[in-house]
């Protein structure tokens, strides 16, 4: 019988441990909210006299900023003001906020740094810290570049982490089949076609054409990751395997409107291409960006791309949403990582943010 009382005590020990565990996590839940709002959605917490002078107007020119290589003019961010005083539990779960303070009694120079998920779930905040109006303004000015990178950064490591649970399985099987590549591309795209070391795949809708083109060719130097190089490989490789409705119709890169810079993808160097293309002898076009790798088990070059073809509607999230996804790329010996935003982060608040 004794046997019997301490087993039933022990149940109802471990019973009561596990309702108090899962007590304490609905509490934090309740306490600590998913953040809330679109991408690329940024909310400035500055007083409306700053936010209305030269140093203000410094901030929100970034912001404002076009994003480069579109067919028209889009903003890299869509921008919400407030007051520091109207922070409240419905302003403070945005997904991205930017928290400007100027104080000469405090900062004795510019700087910004990073913490994530100080009031929500997922969250990112940047802070920005300054002794002058002046000051400040002019650290907008100098790091215009680098908070664009940042916030556009974070988004697109949000679309990592969502591209490891939801993904196309049909992206994935050919690009591990004929590559031997980990790829995660959005969900929507499911129909293919394969060719010659390349493939493509499509959401094939009538709105809002999304597709992701794959494929290799043999590394042979630095010479092959030029500009003019790489432009034409790409205009060759598109003529061939994804022609027009008819004949003398074939895709072709716009190159006086394309972008090419180094990067770094999984901590390796990879060449970024962006720009418009366009069907000859027909009146389709939009974006498109490319990755481009040397995969050193085969001497090869890898290249990635996503392109949009949406002439009713804005692109930008789109074309990024793509982008985003080519960073889930992972040659045979290469690791899943996310992407580095460039600035220091902060610890985690002690209303139970984590890294």
């Amino acid at each position: 019988m004794k046997k019997l009382n301490d087993m039933r005590h022990y149940i109802y020990s471990l019973t009561a441990l596990c309702c108090m565990i899962l007590l304490v996590s609905c509490t934090k839940e309740q306490i600590f909210p998913q953040a809330s709002g679109r991408p690329y959605e940024v909310l400035v917490v500055l007083d409306n006299q700053t936010w209305n002078a030269p140093a203000g107007r410094a901030l929100f020119d970034i912001l404002d900023t076009d994003v480069p290589c579109l067919p028209q003019s889009e903003r890299s961010f869509h921008i919400t003001q407030i007051e520091p005083k109207d922070l409240n539990a419905n302003f403070s779960i945005f997904r991205n906020i930017i928290q400007v303070n100027i104080d000469k009694t405090q900062y004795s120079r510019t700087g910004m740094r990073f913490m994530r998920n100080k009031f929500a779930m997922d969250q990112i905040v940047l802070t920005i810290n300054s002794p002058s109006l002046e000051d400040f303004r002019q650290f907008c000015i100098d790091h215009k570049q680098e908070v664009i990178d940042f916030l556009t950064r974070s988004e697109m490591n949000r679309l990592i982490k969502e591209l490891e649970k939801k993904y196309s399985k049909v992206t994935y099987d050919l690009a591990w089949q004929m590559f031997a590549c980990r790829f995660h591309a959005p969900k929507e795209l499911t129909s293919y076609k394969k060719g010659e070391q390349f493939f493509w795949t499509s959401n094939n809708t009538a709105s809002g054409l999304e597709n992701i083109c794959m494929y290799s060719y043999p590394y042979e130097g630095p010479e092959t990751f030029n500009k003019e190089y790489m432009i034409a490989k790409r205009d060759s490789v598109m003529k061939v395997n994804l022609p027009g409705e008819k004949p003398g119709m074939y895709m072709k890169t716009d190159s006086l409107c394309t972008i090419i810079k180094p990067i770094v993808v999984h901590d390796r160097y990879a060449m970024e291409i962006r720009g418009l293309w366009y069907m000859e002898h027909d009146c389709m076009g939009g974006p498109f960006v490319s990755h481009s790798r040397v995969d050193t088990e085969t001497n090869s070059v890898i290249v990635v791309e996503g392109f949009v073809y949406a002439p009713e509607k804005m692109k930008r999230g789109l074309i990024r949403r793509l982008e985003g996804s080519l960073y889930t790329l992972q040659l045979p010996e290469e690791q899943y990582s996310l992407i580095d935003t460039g600035l220091e982060e902060e610890a985690s608040s002690s209303k139970g943010g984590k890294k």
